[in-house]
C-alpha cells in the first residue's frame, strides 16, 4: 500500500518544476552591489512577475547589455526552465558591439554555476535574426533597448525576430524610457525616451497584441526633457559633477511597462 502511494505521488510531480528562487537571484553573490543598489528604479521581480515569469519556462532575454537582468535570470533559470541571451553578434559592424559582447562573455565565464547554463545567441539584424529557436519561448523581455533599436534602424526586423522565436501565446515584456506624447522620432533617438504610442503602434506592426500596461517603473519626478536625454540622469550622469545633486534627487528615468502577446493558443 506505502509503495503504491508513493508511486501515485512519483507520478503527480513528475514534471514539477521547483519554486522561483528570488532570494538568491536577488541577493546572492552573483549580483554586484551596484547592480543591487539600482532595485528601488528597476524593480526586477515585480517587473519579471508582471511579464509573467514562471518556473518552467523558456525565456529570451533580447540584447541584455553588460548583463544586469542576466544576474536575476540565470539564477531563476538554473535547472528550472532556459533563459537565452540575445547578444550582439560575433561579426557585428563596429567595436562598440563586439566590445560589449566580450564582456557579457567575460562574465558568464566568470561564475560557471551561476552562468553556466545560459544559452547565448545572437542578434544583429539583418544578419542575425534568431534570438532563440522559432516558437520556443513562452516570454521574451527587453529592457531600455528600444531607442538604440531606432537609431540603428533595426526596430522592426528586431521585433520580428522577437515574435518568431516566441511560441504562439507567448508574451513581450518591454521597458522604456518614456516620452512625453508628440516626441518627435529624431529626438527620440537622441534621448533616448519614446512614446508609448510609438512603441505600440511598432509592435502592433509586428504581429502583437497588447495586453496590459504597469506603473511598476514610472517616475513622475522625472521630466524627460533633459539636455543630453535620460543620459543626464543616474547611474550615467554625463555631465559628471554639473548638476549632480538635482539630477541624483530626480532618480533614474520614467519608464513604461509593457506586455504583448502573440496571437494564438
Amino acid at each position: 500500500m506505502k509503495y503504491a502511494i508513493a508511486m501515485l505521488f512519483a507520478f503527480a510531480t513528475m514534471g514539477a518544476q521547483a519554486a522561483l528562487d528570488w532570494n538568491t537571484a536577488l541577493n546572492g553573490d552573483q549580483r554586484s552591489e551596484a547592480n543591487k543598489s539600482r532595485d528601488e528604479f528597476r524593480h526586477p521581480q515585480q517587473t519579471l512577475e508582471f511579464f509573467g515569469l514562471e518556473s518552467g519556462m523558456t525565456v529570451v532575454e533580447i540584447a541584455p547589455g553588460g548583463g544586469w537582468y542576466t544576474e536575476v535570470l540565470a539564477p531563476l533559470m538554473l535547472d528550472n526552465g532556459t533563459y537565452y541571451a540575445a547578444h550582439h553578434s560575433l561579426n557585428a559592424p563596429g567595436a562598440y558591439y563586439r566590445n560589449a559582447l566580450g564582456k557579457f562573455l567575460q562574465k558568464l565565464a566568470s561564475e560557471a554555476d551561476t552562468y553556466g547554463s545560459v544559452v547565448l545567441t545572437q542578434l544583429q539584424p539583418p544578419a542575425e535574426v534568431t534570438a532563440a529557436p522559432a516558437g520556443s519561448a513562452d516570454l521574451a523581455v527587453a529592457f531600455r533597448n528600444v531607442h538604440s533599436w531606432m537609431r540603428g534602424d533595426v526596430l522592426q526586423p528586431t521585433l520580428a525576430a522577437i515574435f518568431t522565436a516566441l511560441k504562439p501565446g507567448g508574451k513581450f515584456g518591454l521597458v522604456q524610457h518614456r516620452a512625453k506624447p508628440g516626441t518627435s522620432v529624431e529626438d527620440m533617438k537622441n534621448t533616448g525616451y519614446v512614446t508609448e504610442n510609438f512603441i505600440i503602434a511598432a509592435a502592433e506592426k509586428a504581429g502583437f497584441e497588447l495586453v496590459e500596461k504597469s506603473p511598476i517603473n514610472a517616475n513622475p519626478k522625472d521630466t524627460a526633457d533633459h539636455p543630453k536625454g535620460v543620459w543626464n540622469l543616474p547611474p550615467g550622469y554625463r555631465d559628471g559633477d554639473e548638476k549632480r545633486a538635482h539630477y541624483k534627487a530626480i532618480g533614474e528615468s520614467d519608464r513604461m511597462t509593457l506586455l504583448f502577446r502573440k496571437p494564438g493558443a
